[in-house]
């Protein structure tokens, strides 16, 4: 495998609003040190992609709004593999975007996309896994995604069920996908984890750039066909024009949607290392391992807890004090201008916040 033909697109244009208050529209949770390792999430993917491909091999799609964020973070990220998104589209139009980009530079490229706000234990396996992955996608034309074993019925993930039954979910072999199921309910959720046959999606993919260019055309024609005429616009002076157009005309929906559920070449690649998307507090709660005897999981130098558990706070300042009584399964997250007090729930929290739409608000998003 000649590794100068292998790039990683990091997904960079989210707007983490589930992720409110700490996270904003200025500044979303990519960009943020959510976890307290003393780097932010766009950070700590970047340097895992670095152990994989060449440097100069590293594409950041980002929104528009970000770009200075991302150079500020990235400084060593080269302003041509800056791609800006002038809209919000999902992930098909922005693969897409990258796809096209790429196959302009190389028309031999493999690539691994990959979300910028994943959580990754043992990265010294998630690298040699994508080795691995790359070396399958090589010999073959297939859309390859992660699969990760569940180990609760979480809602905000997609659930892939594998060619093979329950025998599929020891595998550490590659394998053509049965089914896809993006987000179900929580009794569905429930449902697949109690098979003991669905891994849940872990939404990094592994293609060539030619394969996927040809599922677009096949399935997302509406996508596809907007980017008509890349090959000439593409790293050109009209470039900045043509994807304007693109993404003004460009329907919005996910790669999962658009492509992962209605190919035939859809394939499965089972991991050890650990992975968390910590899209939601809830997320984030489950991805703590520092949680008291009471389950209580408390970002403070000092606490103080009575008749408390399960429960998650968390505040800007980690010098201040927190004391909390009488509660259980809620979460405290405090910032210099926003306190929230929620019960812990995903659905919860965003029928919560949604408030925040309001006129009054506008200047706390």
């Amino acid at each position: 495998m000649n590794i100068q033909n292998c790039y990683c697109v990091i997904m960079a244009g989210g707007s983490g609003t589930r992720f409110w208050p700490v996270s904003r529209a200025a500044k979303p949770k990519q960009f943020l040190d959510i976890t307290g390792c003393g780097k932010t999430f766009i950070q700590q993917t970047y340097e895992r992609c670095s152990r994989i491909v060449p440097q100069e091999n590293i594409i950041v799609v980002t929104a528009q709004k970000y770009g200075d964020l991302v150079r500020e973070q990235l400084p060593q990220l080269n302003e041509e593999n800056i791609l800006l998104e002038p809209y919000a589209r999902n992930t098909a139009p922005c693969i897409a975007y990258a796809t096209y980009k790429l196959l302009t530079k190389n028309p031999d490229a493999h690539v691994v996309v990959t979300p910028s706000d994943h959580a990754i234990d043992n990265e010294d396996l998630f690298v040699e896994t994508i080795l691995k992955a790359f070396e399958y996608v090589e010999q073959n034309d297939v859309l390859m995604t992660l699969g990760v074993v569940p180990t609760r019925p979480d809602t905000n993930y997609g659930y892939v069920q594998a060619c093979g039954g329950k025998a599929a979910m020891n595998s550490n072999e590659p394998m053509p996908v049965k089914t896809f199921t993006e987000k179900p309910d929580k009794d569905m959720a429930s449902l697949f984890i109690s098979t003991g046959e669905f891994f849940w999606n872990a939404g990094i993919f592994l293609w060539k750039a030619k394969t996927i260019c040809e599922e677009l055309k096949k399935h997302l024609p509406e996508v596809d066909g907007v980017f008509n005429g890349w090959d000439k616009a593409l790293g050109t002076k009209i470039e900045k024009e043509f994807i304007l157009r693109a993404f003004t005309d460009c329907p919005n929906i996910s790669i999962d949607y658009g492509v992962m559920e209605k190919t035939s070449r859809a394939w499965i690649y089972p991991v050890k290392f650990g992975w968390s998307d910590i899209g939601t507090w809830e997320s984030l709660y489950n991805h703590i391992e520092e949680k008291d005897i009471r389950g209580n999981a408390i970002m403070a130098e000092k606490r103080l807890l009575e008749d408390t558990s399960n429960t998650m706070a968390i505040s800007s300042n980690r010098n201040k004090m927190i004391a909390i009584k009488g509660l259980e399964n809620f979460m405290v997250i405090d910032t210099e201008d926003a306190l929230v007090i929620c019960p812990k729930d995903d659905k919860s929290f965003k029928d919560f916040i949604s408030g925040i739409a309001m006129p009054d608000y506008e200047k706390y998003r």
